[in-house]
């Protein structure tokens, strides 16, 4: 019956095999040997699997966003256009508050001792600063985009209508804007022309 337990047992995926009462000391888990082989591939194989980064297709600018420090954003910026520098880039990034990140704050994001400053890939850097400032600079620019929308909405309902248009008279709602006109955002897919 013990032998039947045993076994009905060992087919679980999780289960713990019981140990016998009487099992030799020998038995128990002796510590890994360091410098063997199997047990350096095997560690060095958990590191690989927790980072992601054995996988070729996953996204060489994404992080883990828990690394950043309270009160900071990071960025990715352009360093380079082409393999040369911007260096008037360089200074309107400095004008609005961004500065590297240093990579020494950082050195999972580096190679092993590459003695770098900063956090460089593929001509991009990473950047930081306030994220308040970060939050005020999205702010401006949303309502930018606004206004740009509405400037075009005037320039559009203003300009004087043809018989066949859309935004003749006849074609206005009850508030007078032009029927042509639709404001809506969508998250559906739009398909690509093959060329």
């Amino acid at each position: 019956m013990a032998e039947d337990t045993l076994t009905l047992r060992s087919k679980q995926p999780h289960a713990p095999l019981p140990t016998p009462p009487n099992a030799p000391a020998q038995a128990e888990a002796k510590a890994p040997d360091p410098n063997d082989p199997m047990e350096r591939a095997r560690r060095r194989a958990a590191e690989l699997r927790e980072h992601g980064s054995f996988d070729p297709g996953s996204d060489k600018f994404n992080f883990d966003l828990s690394i950043v420090p309270p009160g900071w954003s990071y960025e990715w910026k352009r360093q380079l256009v082409m393999g040369a520098p911007d260096p008037s880039y360089q200074v309107s990034l400095a004008q609005r508050g961004w500065e590297p990140v240093p990579a020494a704050r950082h050195p999972e994001m580096m190679p092993l001792n590459s003695g770098a400053a900063t956090i460089d890939r593929d001509g991009m850097r990473l950047m930081e600063r306030p994220a308040e400032i970060t939050e005020e600079a999205r702010s401006r620019e949303k309502q930018d985009a606004r206004d740009q929308v509405r400037g075009k909405e005037t320039q559009v309902t203003a300009a004087p209508a043809g018989d066949s248009s859309p935004f003749e008279g006849t074609n206005r709602d009850a508030r007078g804007k032009p029927l042509g006109i639709k404001r809506s955002y969508s998250s559906e897919q739009m398909e690509i022309p093959k060329t």
